[in-house]
């Protein structure tokens, strides 16, 4: 994957935090920390997406005749073709 170089400012408060983890041996380099950060954040968006897009979906679906037990029932038997449970 090709690479770009970026330049960030942070605090002295910030630039203490990286440092402490490089420290600590969590992190062999500062471009390594940021980059951890970044697909921690890429991973939070994408489950955001996906739950409000399940929560749309069950807004646009209307309020179901079903019991709670019906529900859960049908939930689990989709989890299950899903392979998921």
């Amino acid at each position: 994957m090709k690479t770009v170089r970026k330049t960030i400012t942070v605090t002295q408060k910030q630039s203490d935090w990286i440092k402490s983890r490089l420290e600590a041996g969590d992190f062999t380099n500062e471009s390594e920390y940021i980059r951890d950060l970044l697909r921690k954040d890429q991973y939070q968006n994408s489950e955001f997406t996906i739950t409000k897009a399940l929560i749309e979906e069950g807004l646009e679906s209307g309020v179901s005749e079903a019991g709670i037990p019906e529900i859960m029932r049908e939930v689990e038997e989709k989890m299950k073709r899903d392979g998921r449970l």
